[in-house]
């Protein structure tokens, strides 16, 4: 019996249930992506526009990053009182709309409100999606799920990226064509449609009981029990959030930027064709990081990962100026730079019980990324130094990619062990 099994492919053994679910998570994430990244795509106007400079652009940035911490604390109590597939469809709508309501902005304050809101939406789709997933799916292929999904990240991106070539980059384009580029970012708001007809609420959220609908979340992520695994994973969190947003926020600016100012040199629709290559390598970084910690360790995974990115960070934003370089390095960054975030969906649900599941995960996975928000500002700040440049601040990411690593050993690794009830 256990040699047929074995024999027959692991996506056979896969509902059609659990498929909706993870195609609902996926691109949901999918068009997260897109709405956040169609600001960092659009910089260079807004700050033409608008008169800002590069530390107002990055504090723009650390506020989403910021309220999407809140937005991932929020929506996840709410997904655990109220249903993950309707705080799902909740968070989705809210993104859409701000991103419509961004097209309207004619003041930088009124930028950062919407900006903010969507970063709400932003959290909250993570926080919820990821738990619907980890609780749909069986154990023994929860890693590969959650890449599946996280990949999701890396085609909103190259979506964001193309939609801004088609936009910013058309025959007759205005100072105001960024409006156009945002309205794209309503498009969302229809899928939850399709998520509310074919996606239902995960057994294990359904069969919680009475008593523990009612329980205070935060009480038992907080208790004492649950209270050290809570930091370590905030702190595991914070670190490579913050190298994460301290290197991609910025990377359209670097690849668009003069050389002289410590940039690429590719002119604003000229990077979006270096932009794509990088993404690919996310893709595939996301979508095969679950495959490999099945065969090699999650841990050891994770931590080849940090490691490699910590060298090619550097690597590519102070070395690589030739577009050839840049071209060959950037899928490799995107594979390392990216695919580690494929570990939190799965490592964060097992480590907290069914009632509080969605808050832990929400809770404290985004106090991670609002500490980790500080990047955008940061490394914004550290480019206008005297002599640094874009290029030179990004390097300042490769020690939090080392702390990462190390941080890792610290949480229990439950990989393949069912959830706890």
């Amino acid at each position: 019996m256990s040699t047929v099994a074995s024999a027959v492919p692991w996506y056979r053994a896969i509902t059609r249930d659990q498929w909706r679910v993870l195609a609902a998570a996926k691109a949901g994430w999918m068009l997260d992506a897109m709405d956040f990244m169609l600001y960092a795509m659009a910089i260079g106007q807004l700050r033409t526009y608008f008169g800002f400079n590069d530390a107002t652009a990055g504090m723009l940035g650390t506020v989403t990053l910021v309220m999407s911490g809140v937005g991932g604390i929020l929506f996840g109590y709410i997904a655990d009182r109220l249903g993950r597939t309707r705080a799902l469809i909740g968070t989705i709508a809210l993104f859409s709309v701000a991103s419509l309501g961004a097209a309207t902005s004619q003041s930088v304050i009124q930028l950062l409100m919407w900006r903010a809101l969507l970063g709400i939406g932003m959290g909250g789709e993570w926080a919820s999606g990821a738990v619907l997933v980890s609780e749909t799916w069986p154990p023994e292929h929860r890693n590969k799920a959650v890449s599946i999904m996280q990949s999701g990240w890396a085609l909103g991106y190259i979506i964001a990226a193309v939609m801004a070539a088609l936009i910013l980059g058309a025959p007759g384009a205005t100072a105001e064509q960024w409006r156009w580029l945002f309205l794209v970012g309503v498009c969302p708001a229809l899928f939850t449609i399709w998520i509310r007809r074919n996606v239902r609420e995960p057994d294990a959220w359904q069969r919680r009981s009475a008593d523990a609908a009612r329980v205070n979340p935060f009480k038992v992520i907080f208790s004492k029990r649950l209270r050290g695994r809570a930091l370590l994973i905030i702190l595991l969190g914070s670190s490579v959030q913050f190298a994460y947003w301290g290197i991609f926020f910025w990377l359209p600016a670097f690849l668009a930027r003069p050389l002289a100012q410590g940039g690429a040199g590719m002119g604003v629709v000229g990077s979006l064709g270096w932009i794509i290559p990088v993404q690919i390598g996310a893709y595939f970084g996301y979508l095969t990081f679950g495959f490999i910690a099945d065969r090699l360790g999650r841990r050891k995974t994770f931590v080849f990962f940090m490691l490699a990115a910590a060298v090619l960070v550097p690597i590519y934003g102070q070395m690589a100026r030739s577009p050839i370089t840049l071209m060959l390095l950037g899928p490799v960054l995107g594979y390392f730079g990216h695919g580690y975030f494929s570990i939190f969906g799965s490592l964060v649900a097992e480590q907290f019980p069914a009632a509080v599941r969605a808050t832990g995960q929400g809770t404290t996975y985004n106090i991670g990324r609002m500490a980790g928000a500080i990047a955008p500002y940061t490394i914004g700040a550290i480019a206008t130094l005297p002599g640094i440049g874009i290029g030179l601040a990004l390097g300042v990411t490769s020690a939090f990619f080392l702390l990462g690593a190390g941080l890792i050993f610290t949480l229990p690794d439950r990989s393949g062990q069912a959830l706890e009830a």
